[in-house]
């Protein structure tokens, strides 16, 4: 399967730990800060959120709008880049107040060799042709595209983004789908949907797909995911989760 070879991170163990919005622990969830600690800490890939601003430039951000995490209001898809750059995106946290919305491209540009870029697709926007052309383009001048996977929980997104470029693995994330999908490469379900159909795994690994159960602020249960042989674990605290698994952070 493409997947196991576009997420194979040569040199890490599995599960690889994927840093939620970076370390949003230690810093404000998607901002470079964010991303830097996680790879300081040793985070194997960095998850982030897309959105378009309105003069099309992919923006990681969580929200529609910029009122929860900066100090603007208003939604991201009527804002220019200019604009949403002059908010903070402390997440009110003082320390912050320099941290801005990141683009893609620079978060793409502080990214190591060796770790790897989850993408979630947080609009519509992705099931217009034009601008999934444009993103795969983008991680390929970036040189990310080989080690990039695109994530939603709406499968038509996915679709329209691997239209475009099949190369890409996709990761379905789903609240109640007890069965994993076959048209995926990568399945992230809830952590719960694991009790409730203990075979998920063993189904998803027989077909080639890789594992990552949606379980971000936990580390409780990670010695059961190893126990799984879960392909991922989704942290906010890319430290902590390497503590968990017994692994040194850098």
């Amino acid at each position: 399967m493409k997947t196991q070879t576009s997420l194979h991170i040569p040199g890490k163990t599995k599960p690889y730990v994927m840093a939620h919005r970076g370390n949003q622990v230690a810093c404000p969830e998607n901002t470079l800060a964010s991303f830097r600690r996680a790879v300081t800490d040793g985070a194997d890939i960095l998850e982030t959120d897309l959105h378009l601003s309105a003069d099309q430039v992919f923006v990681c951000i969580h929200d529609a709008t910029v009122d929860r995490t900066t100090d603007g209001s208003g939604a991201v898809a009527e804002m220019t880049l200019k604009e949403l750059k002059q908010l903070s995106a402390s997440c009110g946290r003082t320390e912050f107040t320099e941290e801005r919305i990141p683009t893609l491209l620079e978060v793409a540009g502080l990214l190591p060799e060796n770790v790897a870029l989850a993408l979630e697709l947080k609009t519509d926007r992705f099931l217009e042709s034009e601008v999934c052309f444009r993103l795969a383009k983008e991680l390929e001048a970036a040189g990310v595209r080989g080690r990039t996977v695109i994530l939603s929980f709406s499968r038509d997104r996915l679709r329209a983004v691997q239209q475009a470029a099949p190369d890409l693995p996709a990761g379905f994330i789903t609240l109640d789908e007890k069965w994993p999908l076959k048209e995926f490469e990568l399945m992230g379900p809830a952590w719960n949907l694991l009790l409730k159909n203990p075979l998920y795994g063993l189904i998803a690994h027989f077909r080639g797909q890789l594992v990552a159960p949606l379980d971000p602020a936990s580390t409780a249960r990670y010695n059961w995911y190893r126990l799984l042989n879960m392909d991922a674990v989704l942290a906010d605290d890319p430290a902590a989760a390497l503590a968990a698994l017994g692994r040194k952070s850098r």
